[in-house]
């Protein structure tokens, strides 16, 4: 069974750059499975910026759903998953929804759908041969969202990530830059 890390934070804390320290530091391959779309110039220069960090160390592959298909294509060795909170977002785009009038049931199908895909890569990382590392944001630290979008994301995203920490055998919170150990040996 393969190990979980999972890392929290806020956003610019510094955790993606330390789970890609801390994947290094387990000198295997490191496949990076990345969720971000870039579908704005602001998006555009933060991918930019990941992937200038990355370099080549990294081997990439971009998705953020039907993980039992994309882990037949990802090699032994360490996985760093970056983020959690843009695979949530992408998949509440994915429905043409009116945030503002939506129906709870629809919501409720929404996070049914989103977590069955966390599920899946749960799975497949828990049957991967290696260690996974999950990052996503902490995002319940804030104030509440004044538009009903705001606050289906925070709420969602807030019990996945509660499902992730849960599963995951090290969870760890990073402040600042400053990373801290909240779960495991």
């Amino acid at each position: 069974m393969g190990k979980i890390i999972y890392i929290t934070g806020g956003a610019r804390s510094g955790k993606s750059t330390f789970a890609e320290e801390k994947a290094i530091s387990f000198g295997e391959k490191i496949n990076y499975i990345a969720t971000s779309e870039a579908f704005d110039d602001e998006t555009k220069k933060r991918v930019e910026e990941h992937q200038k960090r990355r370099a080549s160390r990294f081997i990439t592959v971009e998705a953020y759903k039907e993980f039992d298909k994309v882990f037949k294509n990802v090699a032994e060795g360490t996985i760093l998953f970056d983020c959690m909170t843009n695979m949530v977002n992408n998949l509440m785009f994915e429905n043409n929804i009116d945030w503002d009038n939506v129906k709870s049931q629809e919501i409720d199908e929404i996070e049914k759908e989103i977590n069955t895909e966390v599920d899946l890569l749960l799975n497949e990382m828990e049957k991967h041969v290696g260690t996974s590392i999950v990052v996503s944001n902490e995002l319940g630290m804030g104030l509440v969202p004044i538009y009903p979008l705001g606050r289906y994301f925070r709420d969602i995203a807030g019990r996945i990530n509660q499902k992730i920490a849960k599963h995951s055998d090290e969870v760890y919170f990073v402040v600042s830059g400053i990373p801290m150990k909240i779960k495991g040996e």
